[in-house]
């Protein structure tokens, strides 16, 4: 199930399901805890004499954003109780505070008194072991606690603060299911405390006048200590949730129009895409320069791992997009966090969690018999390489000094080194796509341009020797690539080589694109264009939903065996990096016609809420795998940057 929406400050991260649970909050660290595991806090309305969770199917449900904002605009309507409930939720942009409105309209020619439940899941630390939760009568607020962690729960109905009605139980013991259960007569038990795998649930009283409305707000303040979520909840109090709503709305609008370009007339959809896509990295985005990649806890389900976590592959996308968008403070804060994780022998491991700890990886150190290094090396050259366009574009030569010496040679001297003395090529690693171990042209075409970026920034520092070693280095992957790689029988690139054999796997695989995205190609080198040719013919999904595959074959969480008409599931990035490729190509105006459309497709693809996904199911039936993902959302930016680059390049004006 896909997280429709994420908000978030870059220490509390809180998300919402489809069906408008809140499923996932996220402390201290975007992507690290996960305080529910992804069990459902529910929200429902006790009305003549029943309870209805809004989850169920006779509510209708509009999930959307504030524009250009971290703010919701979430719209719920029950034809049958005559009511509609108009919610903004929001993560206050400073303090570690998530807040709701909820406004109800009364659709009924009668008086009514209704009562909101709110429920809360909490899974502290991410298990349910010795929690605790309690009614603290100073406060007249839900605490919810266990060592380190602390979470208040509050609200607001009128002028009247505090709860008054509340449940404290058992939860997933015994035959115990939550004190959401305690909501179905519509009274609450006001057990005051309880400890292990526990529970709570709120209700607030209102009274809806004929044809009119009520409004409450519900919060959950987040601390470490008891002071923390006592001082956070008396802001609330103080300045009021709507206020603080209200400002926030107003900070994401500001933050909002640093990266905005001139967009020429590309389509409204394409321009709220781009900004959502911004606004999405800003939530996968920890204040300690972690970019996470996808927060989806439901595949915890399946695989009973997450993809919270910081891949140097996805985040240098990521980080890439924003310097391209002019964000300056976030690719800086996550360089330093590469700074600070890279090995003393100069690579980057496969994954890390928020907090700069090394990741869960299934890569072995010992594998065909031998020691080897589990590493994808595209990771420290695509982060290398992201850090030199973050020089170029803000020169921000300061910055550039803390980590010359730290990260950029100490990553640049492994690139270089880490080669085949016969062929000068790169030394096996993992593929981009964490499946294969060998030489990979992605890989071969992302160390060229990590080296070419660190002996820019060596001439920079007038380095002059270290330059030409790294540009050598460079120019000799160049020269084995085009000698080696590319197979004139077959006219492409091949997927990979494998240094024992010396055979190709000509696999079309999409990332093959790499080859001219790094600078080891031009655009318009015959090697490049047919390979590009063939990745479109062979990898578009020929099924209504289009779209590019990553390779042929690709049997990642497939449907079909019919690899012939469906050579694997449509990727976001796959389809995106074609576009890339066209505008690159692109000589006249009438050629970046193909690209809109591209943009369109992405954009019919989305969530309503506007988030982007991983990979789509290929008959359109549901997503596959998380939603929303990181890396589909920082290529689309790359991409509509690229295309107005071009754009104005060859002379467009707004047309």
């Amino acid at each position: 199930m896909p997280r429709e929406l994420t908000i978030g400050n870059g220490s509390l991260q809180v998300m919402f399901d489809d069906a408008y649970r809140l499923r996932d909050i996220y402390f201290p660290h975007v992507g690290q805890e996960n305080h529910t595991v992804g069990h459902a806090f529910r929200f429902g309305i006790f009305i003549d004499g029943q309870l209805s969770w809004i989850h169920e199917p006779d509510w209708e449900r509009v999930l959307v954003y504030k524009p250009d904002t971290l703010v919701t605009a979430v719209k719920l309507i029950n034809q049958r109780f005559e009511l509609m409930l108009d919610c903004r939720d929001a993560v206050d942009f400073h303090d570690n505070i998530y807040l709701r409105e909820v406004i109800v309209h009364n659709l009924a020619n009668r008086l009514r008194e209704i009562r909101l439940f709110f429920h809360q899941d909490f899974h502290l630390y991410e298990n349910n072991i010795a929690d605790t939760a309690l009614y603290e009568p100073r406060l007249q607020a839900i605490i919810h606690y266990k060592a380190n962690r602390y979470f208040l729960v509050n609200a607001k109905v009128d002028t009247m603060i505090g709860i008054e009605e509340w449940a404290i139980g058992i939860k997933e013991y015994g035959r115990a299911e939550g004190t959401w259960r305690d909501a179905e007569d519509g009274q609450l038990g006001k057990n005051p405390i309880e400890q292990g795998s526990v529970d709570s649930t709120i209700a607030l009283r209102m009274t809806l006048p004929v044809h009119g409305q009520a409004a409450c707000y519900y919060w959950i303040t987040a601390g470490t200590k008891f002071s923390e979520i006592r001082s956070l909840n008396a802001i609330v109090i103080d300045k009021s949730p709507v206020e603080l709503i209200d400002h926030t709305e107003d900070y994401w609008r500001i933050w909002m129009t640093k990266g905005l370009p001139n967009f020429a007339d590309l389509p409204s959809g394409i321009v709220d895409l781009y900004k959502r896509s911004l606004l999405t990295i800003r939530t996968m985005t920890d204040n300690h320069g972690g970019i996470i990649a996808a927060n989806d806890s439901d595949l915890l389900q399946f695989g009973r791992d997450t993809y919270s976590y910081v891949w140097p592959r996805d985040a240098a996308r990521a980080a890439y997009a924003l310097t391209r968008t002019g964000y300056i403070d976030i690719p800086r804060n996550f360089f330093r966090f590469c700074a600070d994780v890279i090995t003393d022998e100069g690579y980057l491991l496969h994954k890390y969690n928020p907090d700069r700890s090394l990741g869960s990886s299934w890569h072995p150190w010992y594998a065909r018999e031998q020691m080897e290094i589990p590493i994808q090396e595209d990771g420290t050259a695509l982060v290398l390489w992201a850090l030199w366009q973050h020089f170029i574009r803000h020169k921000d030569i300061d910055f550039a000094n803390q980590l010359y010496k730290h990260f950029i040679i100490r990553a640049a001297d492994f690139l270089e080194d880490y080669r085949f003395e016969d062929t000068g090529l790169p030394r096996p690693s993992y593929d981009l796509w964490e499946e294969r171990y060998g030489v990979h042209t992605f890989t071969v075409a992302t160390v060229y341009g990590g080296l070419i970026a660190a002996a820019h920034f060596a001439e920079s520092f007038r380095d002059q020797p270290l330059a030409e070693k790294y540009r050598r280095a460079a120019f000799e992957i160049q020269e084995a690539a085009k000698r080696i790689l590319y197979s004139p029988q077959d006219g492409r690139f091949a997927q990979r080589f494998n240094p024992d054999t010396k055979e190709l796997d000509l696999t079309i695989d999409a990332s093959l694109f790499g080859v001219t995205a790094f600078g080891l190609f031009p655009a318009d080198n015959p090697m490049v264009v047919s390979t590009m040719r063939q990745i479109e013919d062979r990898l578009t999904v020929k099924t209504e939903v289009g779209g590019i595959a990553r390779y042929e074959r690709d049997r990642f969480v497939s449907v079909t065996e019919d690899f012939k008409r469906i050579p694997g599931n449509p990727w976001i990035i796959c389809t995106l990096w074609l576009a890339q490729y066209k505008i690159a190509a692109a000589h006249s105006l009438e050629q970046l016609q193909s690209v809109i459309d591209i943009l369109l497709w992405v954009t019919r693809h989305t969530r309503p809420s506007g988030a982007l996904p991983e990979q789509l199911h290929p008959f359109g039936e549901r997503l596959i795998s998380v939603c929303p993902l990181s890396w589909s959302h920082a290529e689309f930016i790359i991409t509509v940057l690229d295309y107005l680059d071009k754009y104005y390049l060859l002379g467009g004006n707004k047309r």
